[in-house]
């Protein structure tokens, strides 16, 4: 060999074992003993409590109206009494007449035990009929938001005091 391939030779084996130290003293460890292994999860599956079959039907109480642009001519009334009435009142009413009907409240939502609040965006035209309705704010269920969306839609004939918009909260509690 070469003059000058013996010390590349010895700082090649210096700096292999060096590299290899770590290793040396891994190998050379004891062996650890493994805990002993934990006993399997166990589930067990407890049928659903069973709800009340009547929902509880909470709607918003009136609330003074903010002023809004004046309606052309306000919508016929169909007696004395219900020209007394606010619009909250008569939502309420329709609302409830809905749920006497088992139009408000879905089964699936009861049987489910579903229960929340949906903030709805309520549009009216000049007659006190809805044009639009949508959903602002969600109850956290989709069946609870589209049984919201139909009870609005099937409000008829709202008195000529009621905003032309409004946000209406729609409550789905059971009791």
């Amino acid at each position: 060999m070469s003059r000058t391939l013996r010390p590349l030779l010895g700082a090649l084996v210096a700096s292999l074992l060096l590299h290899l130290l770590p290793f040396v003293d891994f190998l050379a460890a004891t062996p650890v003993a493994t805990p002993p292994a934990a006993p399997p999860l166990q589930a067990r599956l407890a049928p659903l409590p069973l709800l009340p079959a009547t929902p509880e039907l909470l709607l918003p109480e009136p609330e003074p109206t903010p002023a809004t642009p004046a309606r052309s001519e306000p919508p016929p009334r169909e007696s004395s009494r219900t020209a007394q009435k606010t619009w909250t009142q008569v939502i309420r009413e329709q609302f409830s007449a809905q749920q006497r009907e088992g139009l408000f409240y879905p089964e699936e939502a009861i049987r489910r035990g579903l229960q929340g609040e949906a903030l709805v965006l309520l549009m009216l035209d000049e007659n006190g009929q809805v044009v639009a309705a949508r959903i602002e704010e969600s109850s956290g269920h989709p069946l609870l938001d589209e049984a919201a969306l139909r009870a609005v839609r099937r409000l008829r004939s709202l008195p000529g005091d009621a905003p032309t918009e409004s946000l209406l909260p729609v409550h789905f509690r059971i009791k």
